[in-house]
């Protein structure tokens, strides 16, 4: 199966911008990862482990961040949230819904 590529077309030409408009417009480009340097650790982070349990590292995330939470780590829990949302979004919404629910 082959991949495709296709760019997303510029909302304004960049031949209709001034220097000063065109300058202006790239400053606003915002990046929605937050903070990069921090998304790139936990990346780097959820691969390795995704290296040692394979397809069951969003699981073992998931648990290790209940686990955390029952030991009231907090630091843990945002650290194997954010690795089980970084392998498996759905399951960390899960699991995020239903720690949220136990807090009440």
């Amino acid at each position: 199966m082959s991949i495709r590529y296709a760019a997303a077309a510029p909302l304004v030409q960049p031949g209709h911008l001034t220097r000063a408009a065109q300058g202006r417009l790239r400053a606003r480009a915002a990046n929605d990862n937050g903070d990069a340097a921090q998304h790139q650790q936990t990346l780097r982070f959820a691969l390795k482990h995704f290296a040692e349990h394979g397809l069951r590292a969003a699981e073992d995330a998931a648990e290790r961040a209940e686990l955390a939470h029952r030991s009231g780590d907090r630091a843990g829990l945002i650290h194997w949230l954010e690795v089980c949302r970084t392998l498996d979004p759905r399951r960390a919404s899960r699991v995020n819904a239903r720690l949220a629910r136990l807090k009440r």
